[in-house]
């Protein structure tokens, strides 16, 4: 009996160890079903930036899109789903910046919807960029998983990426202003100067 109960505490106690964001959301009673961000955003030196990483995917056009297709170019990709409250809320910001940067490309990576899904929540936010539909493969969220501290972990996650395609950027959770992002993309657009 009383080794029993030295296994169970030692259970308890090891449980109580855990980080993990989701059971911590769990226990705190949101109920929303996925690992947010804070916000929090992380700048990468060119010294210090991983590798340049390979994508492909297909659009929610039908379109084929890889990594290749922006070779050369600052870009920024966004990932997102329709029913993330924090992806709606950027929504509006992602397309202002979109458009004021027009030489730099923007790219969604939808995590969960099907393309019919992100096609309403685009017309709804009026949002012209493409995204590539990666829930059934998780292609393009496996091709930026090994990236450590930049990978996108949290639902929404966008990534700045530099002319080499490695991650010079990453805003994890919800975009708290725009500036942030557009700070972020001025910063890699000054590095080719």
């Amino acid at each position: 009996m009383k080794r029993l109960l030295a296994i169970a505490v030692v259970i308890v106690a090891l449980a109580g160890c855990t980080n993990d964001p989701l059971a911590e959301q769990y226990a705190d009673g949101s109920g929303q079903g996925y690992v947010s961000g804070d916000g929090a955003y992380t700048e990468i030196p060119p010294a210090d930036r991983g590798e340049a990483i390979e994508y492909s995917g297909t659009t929610e056009a039908g379109d084929d899109v890889t990594s290749d297709d922006f070779a050369g170019q600052v870009h920024v990709i966004n990932f997102w789903y329709a029913s993330c409250p924090p992806c709606r809320a950027e929504a509006p910001d992602l397309k202002a910046v979109s458009e004021e940067y027009t030489d730099v490309p923007f790219l969604g990576v939808n995590v969960s919807d099907t393309a019919d899904g992100a096609i309403t929540f685009e017309k709804r936010f009026e949002i012209e960029y493409p995204s590539i539909i990666d829930a059934e493969t998780n292609s393009v969220q496996l091709a930026f998983a090994g990236q450590g501290a930049v990978a996108p972990n949290a639902v929404p996650t966008t990534l700045i990426l530099d002319r080499d395609g490695k991650v010079a950027g990453r805003i994890s959770g919800l975009i708290q202003d725009k500036s942030i992002l557009t700070s972020m993309i001025d910063k890699v657009l000054a590095e080719g100067d």
